[in-house]
């Protein structure tokens, strides 16, 4: 059973990753021609949608790699670093909805699956994020229902916001988004660094000893 510095942990990393603040800018411009009795039924099928992809991944992510014959460690590793690129895409970079707003206004198709749901909501970096805190092989399956119902939470307060998402707009504003994302994405990075290192550890490169942490637990 997952204690609560580590309940803690994830349930921070899937709220970092999932970012559901970031998708609020990009739901808003999502909808910008849809009629407003219709965004309480686009933001519920967003969510779904993403929901049905990062359970996938859940369920059945680490099969896949190991059906190809990829060892965990090494998915640690290369999620880590690509976690951490796009945490310094976060903080370096454009925001997240500028990217997926400028995504939708090149394609026609904006709407509740894109660029909402894929790839705002149910992000790279999410899929990967979820893999990695399910391993099949050091986590029981009691303890990846946990990870599921966390997964469950934040989507849940990902549709709160999206369907509060006109009034929230007003208050925070472009910049307020923007300078949110920036702040996760630092967050992020350190994710990506702990994964990283826990994906050594678990090829046997590195040695890590348990190192006590107040507030986010041990990697």
């Amino acid at each position: 059973m997952l204690e609560w510095p580590n309940l803690l942990r994830e349930l921070i990393t899937l709220f970092v990753v999932i970012d559901p603040i970031g998708s609020l800018p990009v739901f808003l411009y999502a909808t910008a021609h849809v009629p407003k009795e219709l965004h309480r039924s686009f933001a519920l099928r967003a969510v779904l949608v993403a929901g049905v992809v990062l359970l996938a991944f859940l369920i059945g992510g680490q099969f896949l790699l190991e059906s190809l014959g990829l060892r965990l460690g090494s998915f640690q590793v290369a999620g880590g670093i690509v976690l951490f690129l796009f945490a310094l895409s976060m903080i370096f970079g454009e925001p997240k909805p500028t990217q997926e707003i400028e995504a939708a206004e090149r394609d026609h198709l904006a709407g509740a699956v894109f660029p909402l749901a894929m790839p705002s909501i149910a992000s790279p970096g999410a899929m990967l994020a979820i893999v990695i805190l399910t391993d099949n092989h050091s986590n029981p399956v009691s303890d990846q229902i946990i990870t599921a119902a966390l997964l469950l939470l934040v989507l849940a307060v990902t549709l709160a916001l999206l369907l509060m998402a006109g009034k929230i707009g007003r208050l925070m504003g472009t910049t307020g988004a923007s300078v949110i994302s920036r702040v996760m994405g630092i967050i992020l990075a350190t994710v990506a660094v702990d994964a990283t290192l826990g994906g050594l550890d678990a090829l046997g490169i590195l040695n890590l000893s348990p190192v006590a942490q107040p507030t986010l637990g041990s990697g």
